[in-house]
């Protein structure tokens, strides 16, 4: 059964640090492009970081640039996302997902794979 799962959200205040987890089981995540995603309350889904397949490359979208770090690993079959200096704008559920194929990073619908979801809150 392929499945995503992620953990390590919680509530934090503002200038704290997370660390989340996306484990995967039923398939190998280092042949897949690995993106986090977030959303809070009204928005819609935000592409936040993503780690690609071929080489690790790693992308992230501008808010989040310096404070948070993608990184896989392949051992653990797991993917994490470092986040450091978290604002209360960081709010929300937080999602991994994978794909195998295209570079268009931030597309939620090119996803195929999605866990169910970890909450993190910023307290200001």
């Amino acid at each position: 059964q392929v499945q995503l799962v992620e953990s390590g959200g919680g509530l934090v205040q503002s200038g704290g640090s997370l660390r989340l987890s996306c484990a995967a089981s039923g398939f190998t995540l280092d042949y897949y492009h690995i993106a986090w995603f977030r959303q809070a309350p009204g928005k819609e889904r935000e592409g936040v970081s993503c780690i690609s397949a071929s080489d690790d490359s790693t992308y992230y979208v501008d808010s989040v640039k310096g404070r948070f770090t993608i990184s896989r690993d392949n051992a653990k079959n797991t993917v994490y996302l470092q986040m450091n200096s978290l604002k209360p704008e960081d709010t929300g559920i937080y999602y991994c997902a994978a794909k195998k194929w295209g570079q268009n990073w931030f597309a939620h619908q090119l996803y195929g794979f999605w866990g169910q979801g970890t909450q993190v809150t910023v307290s200001s």
